[in-house]
């Protein structure tokens, strides 16, 4: 029967349409040209609202960096993010001393809890070359019972996360890099500790998927009423029960029914979403998300009262020295290296 498996499809912008536990998408991409000295953009920033710069212009934005491109330090407080570099570089710095650099594949999952400080730069490494950024934000929410959780991040890096490859009857292959959950074997590394999304009964599921051209797919269910979106970011179309989805729509799924996508005519690429909702009262205010107005605002005062354990860097836009290559420095002063 067509359509017995959607439930809407809607088109994309620069934010993805969401559903609970997740509570927002944030799909960046930007042509970023050569880097400065100061890891900048190696062109003019006139006519550009720096501070507030989220309008396409060149190919790229500014965001709220005024020097650096991306996010100088603001604080978080009752949810977990999930960055995926797809391409290019980010820089981690927080309040509680832990730093890193991250992309071109890694992941890193993050847990605010009760709270925490840091900053998400995008440095432009390269001088004689362009630096293409592309990644995936993801907020989830947290239940009441881990709000307050420690903050923590944990790295995903990408050599550690497997991919689930499944071949059609004609061989066509469909690679799905496994970010979060499970998909017929394939488990996905642990998240940041006290991470509500590790636990296997709220079934998230988070994929980024690449299909040949031609390739068909078969996505199994799920359990009934939970959350299963799927963001068409790039390709020409796919068909989902015989209906023809154009590139860089969302598709939202039933969650207990299996579906068939059949990828058009040019690699396609998606994004998968998928969760159980949380069912508790949402509040949220910019980067506080509770369960009620006044632990809203018992988060602002908490945030002026104790900076969320302070700043200790020089910068509010933080980043590494141009030569570092990709690590992490944990809390308890552990450091990750990697080579690229």
């Amino acid at each position: 029967m067509k359509n017995e498996s959607i439930i809407s499809i809607q088109s994309l912008g620069f934010l993805y349409p969401v559903g609970e536990p997740f509570l927002f998408c944030a799909h960046h991409l930007d042509k970023y040209p050569e880097g400065n000295e100061e890891m900048g953009p190696a062109a003019p920033l006139t006519g550009r609202n720096i501070g507030q710069d989220f309008t396409i212009k060149d190919g790229w934005r500014m965001y709220h960096g005024d020097t650096i491109p991306g996010f100088p330090v603001h604080p978080h407080r009752g949810f977990e993010t999930v960055t995926i570099v797809l391409e290019g570089f980010v820089d981690h710095s927080d309040s509680h001393g832990q730093a890193g650099r991250y992309g071109e594949g890694d992941v890193q999952w993050m847990t605010a809890g009760s709270g925490l400080q840091h900053s998400e730069m995008f440095p432009l490494l390269k001088q004689n070359e362009k630096n293409p950024l592309e990644l995936f934000q993801v907020w989830i929410n947290l239940p009441r019972r881990k709000k307050f959780a420690e903050p923590h991040f944990k790295m995903l890096w990408s050599e550690n996360i497997p991919a689930y490859k499944s071949k059609d009857r004609n061989g066509k292959l469909t690679t799905a890099n496994v970010i979060a959950g499970n998909i017929e074997g394939k488990a996905a590394p642990a998240p940041a500790p006290d991470s509500w999304a590790a636990e296997e009964e709220n079934e998230v599921l988070i994929l980024t998927v690449k299909m040949e051209a031609g390739a068909e797919w078969t996505l199994h269910g799920a359990g009934k009423d939970i959350e299963r979106s799927l963001y068409f970011y790039r390709g020409s179309s796919i068909f989902i029960d015989e209906t023809e989805i154009k590139n860089y729509n969302a598709i939202k799924l039933k969650s207990d029914e299996e579906v068939i996508i059949l990828n058009g005519d040019t690699d396609g690429y998606l994004l998968l979403l998928q969760g159980n909702p949380i069912k508790e009262p949402v509040v949220q205010y910019g980067p506080f998300v509770m369960n009620t107005e006044e632990e809203i605002r018992q988060a602002f005062a908490d945030y002026r009262r104790t900076q969320f354990g302070g700043w200790q860097w020089e910068r509010s836009d933080n980043v590494h020295p141009r030569e570092r290559g990709r690590f992490a420095r944990h809390r308890d002063g552990s450091v990750e290296e990697k080579n690229k």
